[in-house]
């Protein structure tokens, strides 16, 4: 990793190579986006703009061509939280904007796969009576409509989450490299210290549970808004692993855990983050160690 950073900013022939080498690869997009975010941190838009041209060039193609967005949603979505988190030095305020760069994720797929979603939605209404059984023999005929019209945006929502969290993996990929090459180790303080405030939490959890009652679109709200939570929960766990100096075992487990159980341990993560936010587990834990620091006690 360090020596394809190094590469990237060798040079902007260098970096323009990656960044839209990646994006003309189906599978490596996200790649060109964290080096395209790497050279947007460390240089600033004024010399990014040449570098990314020809990866959002590609990634234009790929979905007026293939009818595949993702490259330049991507491209642009990690691009914008990029400009967020060099202006702000904030990792807060850039997960609070990635909620708003979701909702504009789930516009853009709408237009771009209305029909495809639309016939995918009526297939999946054709198999819910034998998939649900008795459950859905008991619901109304309102509660079935109502359970229909659910379907296509939650596949939009569900798409849209994921190239929300791949656009912020991307810039947290490119500030790693730039901590790695600039400022080694500050990327993990950095990340070990996001912690949203109890207000914006709370503002989240409310969009979360209120959102879902004005309708089928605001209920993507639940999903783009626990993202930011999410990753405060991850950062919580590493920062306590930190402070306690425990073994890597423990956040090798996180994750493998939150691939295997992912509907148990996301919601749990949320929770964490909610309640961090109130309570500040990390504050409280250090001020307890400073006030051990003479060794009484």
């Amino acid at each position: 990793m360090r020596a394809l950073a190094e590469f990237i900013m060798r040079g902007r022939m260098q970096a323009t190579l990656v960044v839209a080498g990646c994006a003309a690869l189906p599978l490596l997009y996200w790649l060109g986006a964290a080096a395209g975010c790497l050279v947007l941190l460390r240089r600033g838009l004024q010399d990014a703009i040449g570098v990314l041209a020809l990866g959002l060039l590609a990634g234009l193609v790929w979905w007026l061509q293939l009818g595949e967005p993702k490259v330049l949603m991507v491209l642009l979505g990690s691009s914008s939280l990029a400009l967020v988190l060099r202006a702000s030095e904030s990792w807060v305020r850039t997960l609070l904007v990635s909620v708003a760069v979701g909702l504009v994720y789930s516009v853009l797929l709408g237009a771009a796969f209305h029909p495809q979603i639309e016939a995918l939605a009526q297939e999946i209404v054709k198999v819910l009576p034998s998939a649900l059984g008795e459950l859905y023999q008991q619901l109304s005929v309102d509660e079935r409509a109502r359970l229909a019209a659910l379907i296509a945006p939650v596949l939009i929502g569900l798409m849209a989450v994921v190239l929300q969290v791949v656009s912020l993996l991307s810039l947290m990929l490119g500030r790693y490299w730039q901590a790695l090459l600039y400022n080694p180790g500050g990327f993990g303080r950095e990340f070990r210290s996001i912690r949203i405030p109890a207000g914006p939490a709370m503002l989240l959890l409310a969009c979360m549970v209120v959102g879902p009652n004005f309708g089928p679109q605001a209920a993507l709200l639940l999903l783009f808004c626990s993202v930011p939570l999410v990753f405060s929960g991850l950062a919580l766990i590493h920062g306590l692993v930190a402070q306690k100096r425990l073994a890597r075992f423990w956040l090798v487990g996180l994750y493998v855990t939150l691939v295997l159980f992912m509907q148990l341990i996301y919601p749990l993560l949320v929770v964490l983050a909610i309640v961090d936010g109130l309570i500040d587990f990390r504050g409280r834990l250090a001020s307890k160690d400073a006030d051990n620091a003479n060794g009484e006690g």
